[in-house]
């Protein structure tokens, strides 16, 4: 079976833009490497990354959701090959947090945010495996600096996290945890 990579992103990024780009080349390398990629299934860097993976010839997840609709109405992208829908943005995040071999976090807002937080404490408490958890650009090595406090997080809990800088480091993090080079 495929392993399934979560890419977790804003909907912000316009084709074109940086983001855009690095979001596509996240998506290219996943699929060059054998991965399925599972987004929220719509704009932004979820369809970055959904094109980039389609376009090298990779599996495409959309995890969408009816509230997202309420409160922007969008449909899933077209690069999406198979999606999995939800009433509520809850299943839809769990969805996206639970079933998945590892997760990239590009940069984002909110809702980005969120699926970083929830992802980490998941591992943190063992209510998931341990997995690649690979968050991508300097915003979140400043995010990360600013909150972590040893009174608070541990040591071991901060190296759960790796940070890449570029597109192509995401990927060969994610591709080498799953070849046993996990440190």
């Amino acid at each position: 079976m495929m392993k399934v990579i979560s890419v977790f992103g804003s909907a912000a990024p316009q084709p074109g833009t940086m983001a855009y780009k690095q979001a596509l080349a996240v998506g290219r390398g996943l699929a060059e490497a054998g991965y399925a990629v599972a987004t929220g299934g719509y704009v932004g860097t979820m369809e970055a990354v959904s094109r980039g993976a389609s376009e090298a010839g990779g599996h495409v997840i959309g995890v969408t959701s009816a509230q997202i609709e309420r409160f922007r109405p969008i449909q899933a992208n077209r690069w999406v090959a198979e999606e999995i829908r939800y009433d509520s943005l809850r299943d839809r995040l769990m969805h996206l947090v639970l079933h998945n071999d590892g997760a990239v976090v590009l940069p984002g807002g909110i809702g980005t945010l969120g699926e970083l937080s929830l992802t980490w404490n998941m591992m943190q408490v063992g209510e998931i495996p341990q997995r690649p958890l690979v968050l991508l650009g300097r915003m979140w090595r400043d995010t990360v600096d600013a909150f972590v406090h040893e009174t608070y997080v541990d040591a071991r809990f901060v190296a759960m996290l790796t940070f890449a800088m570029t597109a192509d480091e995401a990927v060969n993090h994610v591709v080498a945890y799953h070849n046993g080079a996990t440190g």
